[in-house]
């Protein structure tokens, strides 16, 4: 047995011994593979929870979806609004330490409701040590049960988790919430979110795997992988993504040459 398989083992052991579990689940790799964990351990009595709100880009809702069907778990979506909180849309430093409170508080909502005790999220071995994650203090506040990081599963181990339960989502891109394209001290509102969103689905739309777009009060500055870089080079293209993100509202539109960084316009790191 290999390492990975032994820490797979040991994880869905652990869960075995819980009368049930709802998952903080976005349907990124992490939560997925929790949740694949908790389903093959508790079958019914596995629950994964979507929380919508202005944060979480309409594509990504549907890939929860998705993935949920994958696994074949129980799929809750609870719907809230961080914009409520004036300690959100400041936008400090400690802005996913709020996020993330609310986000988990409406899955210990719904776990109330369906009668389980247990709150499971995607935190796996390597973040504590990734730099600045204030969301991490509300995972150990509200007591938040993290399989991956109890059996020191880290990110690669992750995705050779999901490669096992033959999950679409192994090799997809990290993907923070849309207000991580907002620096910080600058108010995160609805207007900002949905012309972040509309602007990222275009590049996704154009065929781009890795990138974000920030949005500097207005004015968009692009990042791409650099691996993708040379494409949005091409002058034809380039006026393309100008006269499109214009027209979501952008006042300017810029393509960074550093290309994607994590945390390029706040603390906390972009997953």
């Amino acid at each position: 047995m290999t390492t990975v398989e032994a820490k797979l083992e040991a994880a869905r052991g652990d869960l075995e011994t819980r009368d049930g579990v709802v998952i903080a689940f976005s349907g990124g790799v992490d939560s997925s593979v929790v949740a694949a964990l908790a389903y093959d351990a508790l079958g019914e009595d596995a629950v994964a929870c979507t929380a919508k709100s202005e944060t979480l880009p309409e594509a990504e809702l549907d890939g929860a979806r998705r993935v949920a069907d994958e696994i074949g778990i129980r799929h809750e979506i609870v719907s809230f609004s961080e914009l409520e909180s004036d300690a959100f849309v400041e936008n400090d430093d400690d802005r996913c330490y709020h996020c993330r409170t609310m986000r988990l508080g409406e899955m210990f909502e719904a776990a109330q409701t369906l009668g389980i005790r247990t709150v499971c999220d995607g935190t796996n071995a390597d973040d504590p040590g990734a730099g600045h994650r204030p969301g991490l203090r509300a995972v150990e506040e509200l007591d938040v049960y993290s399989p991956l990081l109890a059996h020191d599963i880290t990110k690669a181990e992750v995705r050779q988790i999901a490669a096992y339960y033959d999950l679409s989502v192994a090799d997809k891109p990290s993907m923070a919430c849309l207000s991580s394209r907002i620096p910080t001290g600058l108010e995160v509102t609805e207007d900002r979110l949905g012309r972040i969103e509309r602007a990222e689905a275009r590049l996704r739309q154009w065929g781009f795997d890795q990138f974000r777009v920030r949005d500097h009060d207005g004015l968009a500055r692009i990042e791409i992988s650099p691996d993708e870089l040379e494409r949005a080079l091409d002058l034809e293209f380039a006026e393309t993504v100008r006269v499109e993100l214009a027209s979501l509202g952008f006042d300017h539109v810029t393509l960074d040459l550093h290309g994607y960084r994590t945390g390029s316009v706040s603390p906390e790191n972009d997953d």
